[in-house]
C-alpha cells in the first residue's frame, strides 16, 4: 500500500508529506485547494508523463516520492523535475527509465479518474478492459501471439521490401548490379590505400631524397670513412703494446667496416630511387577511385567491401526471387493460420469470461441504484490481425427497460457512466493483485441514493485493497477510514497547500461543510454527525 506520499515544488504544494492508512482514505476541500495536484503527484510516480509548467513558480526544480509497504518489503519511487525540462526517475535509490518508473508504479496503484470516464465510451479500449480481467489465462496465448505476428508482419515486409513491385524490383536488381560492378572492377584490397600513399610520397620527394642520399654517401665515403682508415692505420702499429691501444683499435675498426656497409647501402638506395610520372599518374587515378567508392559505399575500404556482400546477397534474393518468393509465401501462409487458431482461442478465453463479468457487472449496477441497467459483451471479427488478436469487442449497456441494448457512448448521464466504470473496478478488484487504488472524483454526476451506493462499493474494494478516493460528495466523505483535508492558504504573499488529517470531530464539521458550505448550523452538524455514523455502520 501507499504509506507516505512527499510532494515538494508541485504547483501551489511548498512541501507536504501525507502518511496513508490501509483500508478508505478520503480527501476532500474545496476547487482550487490543490487536491488535482496531489493527484498529478501521483500519476507522475506512475510514469505520467509531466511538463516542467507543474513546477512551483519560481523554483528550479520539484520532487514526488513515494513510500509503499507490503508486509516487510519497501519500495520508494522517486521523481525529480528540472526547469531545463530534464527529469530523473528512480526506484528503491536507483536511477531508472521512465519506462522502468511506470512499469513499477504501474504494479503498485491504479489510478481511476474523469478521463477514464471518458476513454470507457471509446470501442478501442473496451477489449483491453476485458483482457484485464482474463489476464491470467490469457498471458500465454497473447505472448505466443504477438511472437507468431511479429514473424508475420517481418515475412510480410520482407515480400513487399524486396518484391512487391515488378517495375521497382527491376529498378533495384540494375541499381545493385552496377555498384556491385563498380566496386568487384575496382579489385580493392584492405591495405592498398595505405602502401599507394606511401608510395605516391616516395615520388613526390624522390628529388629531394636522391639528393640527401648521394650527398650522404659522398660525405661519408670521402670524408668519415677515409678519415676511419687512416685512423685504423695509426693504431695498428702500436696496438700490441697496450691493452687500452688495442680496445681502441676494436671499436675504431668496427666502426669502419659498419660505416663502409652503410656507405654502400646508401648508394643502392640512391641507385633505386626513380621517377616515374605515369606510375604517379596510376598512383593518383588508383587514389581517386577508392576515394568515390568510399563516399559512395562506406567511410573505409573495409566497410565498402561489406556493402559488396550485402548487396550481392539482395542482388542474389531478387534473382532468384520467384522461387524465394513461393517459400516466403508459404511460411506467410502457415504463419496466417497459426495465428488465426492462437486469435480464436484467445476469443474462447474472452467469451467465457466475458459471462462470467456480465453477471458480476450487472449485480453490481443493480447495487449501484441502475436497477434494470445490464451489460452485455459484444463480439465481431475483424479481417486483420490486430496486435492483440482478431476481435472486437464493444460492451453495450440497457439502462431502462425496453430501450434495447446501445453502445455506451449513447449514455447521457455522466453519472451511469461513473457508475459503470465503478462496477467494473469493483469486480476487477477481486482479480488483480495491485495494492492501492486511487479514485479522482468518480462521483461526478452522482448523488442521492446512487452517491450512497458508490460509497458502499468503495468501502466494500478498501476490504482488499487500500482506496484513495478525492470526492465532494458528503456520503462519500462520510465513509472514510481516514480523511483529510486539503487547504489553500497564503503567507507572506505566497499561496501555498496543506493537508490536514482529520481527527473524528474534524471529519463530521468537514462533511457538514461539504453539505451547506459555511452555515456551519446546528441542525447541519446533527445532520453530518448522523451520516457519519450510518456509513461507518455499513458494511
Amino acid at each position: 500500500m501507499l504509506g507516505q506520499l512527499h510532494i515538494k515544488n508541485i504547483g501551489i504544494i511548498d512541501d507536504v508529506t501525507i502518511n496513508f492508512e490501509d483500508g478508505l482514505n478520503i480527501m476532500t476541500g474545496e476547487t482550487g485547494a490543490g487536491k488535482s495536484l496531489i493527484i498529478d503527484s501521483i500519476n507522475a510516480i506512475s510514469g505520467a508523463r509531466m511538463s516542467k509548467e507543474i513546477i512551483k513558480h519560481g523554483e528550479e526544480s520539484a520532487i514526488v516520492e513515494a513510500c509503499f509497504f507490503e508486509g516487510e518489503d519497501t519500495t520508494i519511487l522517486t521523481r525529480e523535475f528540472y526547469m531545463n525540462g530534464r527529469s530523473i526517475c528512480k526506484v528503491n535509490g536507483r536511477m531508472v527509465t521512465l519506462a522502468e518508473l511506470k512499469e513499477t508504479g504501474e504494479s503498485l496503484i491504479d489510478i481511476h479518474g474523469q478521463h477514464d470516464n471518458q476513454s470507457l465510451l471509446s470501442e478501442k479500449t473496451h477489449v483491453n478492459l476485458l483482457d484485464s480481467f482474463a489476464e491470467k489465462d490469457l498471458l500465454d496465448l497473447k505472448e505466443n501471439y504477438r511472437s507468431e505476428l511479429a514473424e508475420y508482419k517481418a515475412i510480410k515486409e520482407k515480400i513487399k521490401a524486396s518484391y512487391g513491385d515488378p517495375i521497382e524490383r527491376a529498378r533495384r536488381i540494375d541499381l545493385l548490379k552496377y555498384q556491385k560492378d563498380e566496386i568487384e572492377n575496382a579489385r580493392l584490397k584492405v591495405d592498398e590505400e595505405t602502401s599507394l600513399e606511401e608510395r605516391r610520397m616516395l615520388i613526390m620527394n624522390s628529388e629531394k631524397i636522391v639528393t640527401s642520399l648521394k650527398k650522404s654517401y659522398a660525405l661519408l665515403d670521402e670524408n668519415v670513412v677515409e678519415e676511419l682508415g687512416s685512423i685504423v692505420h695509426e693504431l695498428s702499429g702500436i696496438s700490441t703494446l697496450n691493452e687500452r691501444y688495442e680496445n681502441a683499435l676494436q671499436v675504431v675498426n668496427d666502426a669502419y667496416y659498419s660505416l663502409k656497409d652503410v656507405s654502400s647501402e646508401i648508394m643502392d638506395c640512391a641507385d633505386e630511387v626513380s621517377f616515374d610520372e605515369n606510375e604517379q599518374n596510376e598512383i593518383e587515378e588508383r587514389l581517386d577511385l577508392i576515394f568515390s567508392l568510399k563516399r559512395k559505399y562506406g567511410n573505409d575500404v573495409e566497410k565498402v567491401l561489406e556493402y559488396l556482400d550485402k548487396i550481392s546477397e539482395e542482388l542474389n534474393i531478387l534473382e532468384n526471387s520467384e522461387e524465394i518468393i513461393n517459400e516466403l509465401e508459404n511460411n506467410l501462409h502457415k504463419k496466417e493460420k497459426i495465428l488465426k487458431e492462437l486469435a480464436i482461442k484467445i476469443r474462447e478465453v474472452r467469451k467465457s469470461y466475458s459471462k462470467v463479468i456480465e453477471e458480476k457487472v450487472n449485480n453490481e449496477l443493480q447495487d449501484l441504484e441502475m436497477k434494470k441497467a445490464y451489460i452485455e459483451f459484444a463480439f465481431g471479427e475483424v479481417e486483420e490481425f490486430l496486435d492483440n488478436g482478431m476481435d472486437h469487442v464493444q460492451i453495450l449497456i440497457c439502462t431502462n427497460v425496453g430501450e434495447g441494448l446501445k453502445p455506451l457512448s449513447k449514455i447521457a448521464s455522466g453519472g451511469e457512466i461513473s457508475r459503470v466504470m465503478l462496477a467494473l473496478k469493483t469486480v476487477l478488484s477481486a482479480y488483480d493483485e495491485i495494492p492501492t487504488m486511487i479514485f479522482d472524483e468518480i462521483d461526478t454526476g452522482i448523488s442521492g441514493q446512487a452517491g450512497k451506493a458508490v460509497a458502499e462499493k468503495m468501502k466494500l474494494i478498501s476490504d482488499t485493497h487500500q482506496v484513495i478516493c478525492v470526492t465532494h460528495l458528503p456520503v462519500i466523505a462520510a465513509s472514510g477510514k481516514t480523511n483529510y483535508f486539503i487547504e489553500k492558504n497564503t503567507k507572506e504573499g505566497r499561496t501555498f497547500t496543506e493537508v490536514l488529517k482529520l481527527k473524528e470531530e474534524q471529519v463530521v464539521s468537514e462533511i457538514a461543510r461539504i453539505l451547506a458550505g459555511n452555515d456551519l448550523s446546528d441542525a447541519v452538524l446533527k445532520h453530518a454527525k448522523e451520516l457519519r455514523k450510518n456509513m461507518k455502520c455499513r458494511a
